[in-house]
């Protein structure tokens, strides 16, 4: 139960950032799904409104419970998420030619999502146990290693190559906080080097076109590169104040694909312009530095880097969805956190959100 000195180490801040991004969200995604003359789907807005009421409840409910129990439970929730990968694998929902979603009566949960929580949980319970100012040699990286990678194969198998890529950036950004021996450290840079053009042959085809239109979106306009100069477009039409809400005619006229996930930032930018951006980016901004705050004033391993690990993966989503729209960085299915319609994404974020609320009430051993 909730004591009166957890009452008042409640984070009210955090919880009111969170409240503001979801309603800038839900906006945003309004908008996406209803002015667009390609076939409206509103029913996406009362879904995502659900998912938000049901990741608020998780807030709530998890308050009660200490974030302590998930360094014992770590193995369990590890493992069963790698489970529920391989599965979906096998007996998963297939979808434009991907095998991404279980379902579950009229509900689909997108495993991968999950098993980001999962990786940072396990990481978080390894690396607690190991961290010294030394810093981590091979040897003790070798498990973290197997941990991330084992997940990150079966998302790239679905397939899913944004997800994938967040779990290593999520796992990357634990293990640097956590510190690394200075010779292991440069020879995982040395390796990591070696390997990025073998990666290549690895790569599936429409991988490799993603690739080659973010490095000349024009080699191909009406194909391989339309979604991105769209984006472009969407955003450049915004301007400094936008063109209001529900006027954006880049969205109204569907020349922007996937306009209520992966490219939702630019249909927030046309109808906001710059002015709505940065205030998203300064939001975004004042999160990623509160989650980070947190994970400062925690005084012991386990909450610190699990603070660090849910705030990597928020930092990271947006990072490389706005960069994505952008044109910064090739096309690879990353959801914006808050904003992107998606229930298993919107649920994952606020479990972030609440481990980092559990945290910080309980930030004193003992508590």
């Amino acid at each position: 139960m909730i004591d009166r000195r957890f009452i008042t180490y409640f984070d009210w801040g955090l919880l009111g950032l969170t409240f503001l991004l979801a309603v800038l969200g839900l906006l945003t995604l309004y908008s996406a799904v209803t002015s667009s003359t390609a076939a409206p789907q509103k029913i996406l807005y009362f879904k995502q409104m659900i998912w938000y009421c049901t990741g608020f409840g998780i807030i709530f409910f998890s308050l009660f419970f200490n974030y302590r129990l998930l360094d014992r439970w770590a193995p369990v929730i590890y493992v069963a998420c790698v489970c529920l990968l391989i599965y979906v694998l096998m007996f998963g929902k297939y979808v434009m030619g991907a095998r991404r979603w279980i379902e579950v009566g009229p509900v689909s949960i997108q495993p991968s999502e999950l098993a980001k929580i999962a990786v940072i949980i396990i990481l978080a319970r390894y690396y607690s146990r190991l961290a010294n100012t030394g810093g981590l040699n091979l040897r003790e990286l070798f498990t973290p290693f197997i941990l991330a990678v084992i997940p990150f194969i079966l998302i790239v198998k679905q397939p899913d190559l944004g997800t994938a890529v967040i779990v290593l950036l999520i796992a990357g950004s634990m293990t640097v906080f956590v510190k690394i021996e200075r010779r292991s450290l440069l020879c995982i840079i040395t390796s990591c080097a070696t390997a990025v053009p073998l990666v290549w042959f690895f790569l599936k085809e429409y991988q490799k076109r993603r690739i080659l239109t973010f490095l000349n979106p024009d080699r191909d306009p009406l194909g391989a590169g339309y979604h991105i100069i769209q984006s472009k477009i969407a955003i450049g039409s915004g301007m400094i104040s936008g063109k209001g809400f529900l006027q954006g005619t880049q969205n109204a006229l569907a020349f922007l694909p996937e306009q209520h996930t992966d490219f939702i930032f630019s249909v927030l930018a046309e109808e906001w312009g710059f002015v709505g951006s940065f205030i998203l980016l300064c939001l975004f901004l004042i999160l990623i530095i509160w989650g980070l705050n947190i994970a400062y004033r925690c005084r012991e391993p386990f909450g610190t880097i699990l603070a660090v690990g849910a705030t990597a993966m928020i930092f990271w989503q947006v990072f490389i969805n706005i960069a994505m729209t952008m044109g910064l960085m090739p096309i690879v299915g990353v959801t914006l956190p808050f904003i992107s319609y998606g229930g298993s994404s919107v649920l994952t974020t606020l479990i972030c959100v609440a481990l980092l609320m559990n945290i910080s009430m309980r930030r004193f051993p003992g508590e």
